[in-house]
């Protein structure tokens, strides 16, 4: 299975994980699209491969997504070894706060990433188009579907 955790606020990182949902739904392996907020670690125990996708804020992480990270970290550390992952952040002008602090989590689960990072930049940089509602482009919305069906293919192919 291919869990899909999300985060969103302003409904950009949303677009992102059901955009990528939508990539993934070709191949036989299952796809769970999960709330951060409400993904456990049994939901991850049950994965081979995740989707990390979540807006930046301030630099970094949302505090939904740390939040997630936070539950689940400890009772999954020593179980998730070796497993695929990438990400895709929705960020106004940079996004690099968020992936970096992502990918020194998943680190300590010892994850392996399979795919570059996405980045999708909505421009967003003053507090009116920052907590605007986001409608994000074609061509990012594409670039999320082929990253949903690059890790379901890759893991209903046993590649990672």
């Amino acid at each position: 299975m291919l869990a899909i955790i999300w985060h969103s606020r302003t409904g950009a990182a949303q677009a992102m994980a059901e955009a990528a949902a939508q990539g993934a739904a070709g191949a036989a392996i299952a796809v769970r699209l999960l709330r951060a907020e409400a993904t456990t670690p049994e939901d991850c125990l049950a994965a081979q491969g995740f989707l990390f996708i979540c807006p930046e804020n301030l630099g970094g992480l949302t505090g939904e997504m740390k939040a997630f990270f936070d539950r689940c970290y400890y009772p999954l550390l020593g179980r998730l070894e070796g497993r695929a992952y990438a990400s895709a952040i929705a960020a106004g002008t940079a996004g690099q706060g968020a992936q970096a602090q992502l990918d020194r989590i998943v680190t300590g689960w010892r994850l392996r990433r399979v795919a570059p990072p996405c980045i999708i930049l909505t421009g967003a940089d003053r507090p009116d188009s920052i907590l605007a509602a986001k409608t994000l482009p074609h061509i990012a919305l594409q670039k999320c579907r082929e990253l949903g069906q690059l890790l379901s293919n890759g893991l209903e192919m046993g590649a990672f």
